[in-house]
């Protein structure tokens, strides 16, 4: 029985990538296409598919899975890395088009300043537990595993204190604009 083609890949046989290709291209061209938002993008996933098939060839066995299979689960797993990854992607502007964009209104900005003022007067109000780890996100931008660390809260506590902060806080700020309204009657 012949060698199978990964392994001969594996290898570094000359001519093995180039059979690896032909034998393959097909199936990864087609999930490529699927998984792709146009055929460029498609192009260049074909193109890591291969790369990553080239690297990780030594790890086929063929007694856990045949050789087409071991191939499409790489292509699969690589193309689903790529969509993740362009969904991740901020949207850009050109910058011909960013300079036709009208700025913002200046009374929006007052509005938001206005509802910043209306937060931090009743961020005062919340339990010292859950400004501590409202401060610490907010102001200083820890994640809640680095606030756990600096407070040697338990993870748990620190997520418990954030969410019930921020329930309060919200029910604050309603109460308080509520009041406002009410006696401005």
């Amino acid at each position: 029985m012949a060698e199978p083609l990964l392994e001969r890949v594996a290898a570094g046989e000359p001519g093995a990538v180039d059979e690896c290709v032909a034998r393959y291209g097909a199936l990864v061209w087609a999930l490529a296409q699927r998984f792709s938002p146009n055929p460029a993008d498609a192009e260049d996933a074909v193109q890591e598919v291969f790369t990553d098939l080239w690297r990780y060839a030594k790890r086929f066995d063929p007694r856990v899975s045949p050789e087409a299979t071991f191939v499409a689960m790489i292509a699969r797993r690589r193309l689903i890395d790529r969509r993740r990854r362009l969904a991740r992607r901020v949207p850009t502007t050109d910058l011909d088009q960013a300079r036709t964009v009208p700025a913002a209104p200046v009374p929006q900005w007052l509005d938001l300043s206005d509802e910043v003022r209306k937060v931090r007067e009743q961020f005062e109000f919340l339990r010292d537990e859950e400004r501590q780890v409202l401060e610490l996100a907010v102001c200083h931008g820890l994640t809640q595993a680095q606030i756990s660390e600096r407070t040697g809260l338990p993870l748990g506590t620190v997520k418990t204190h954030a969410r019930q902060g921020l329930i309060r806080l919200r029910k604050l700020v309603a109460d308080s604009q509520v009041a406002v309204a009410g006696g401005e009657r």
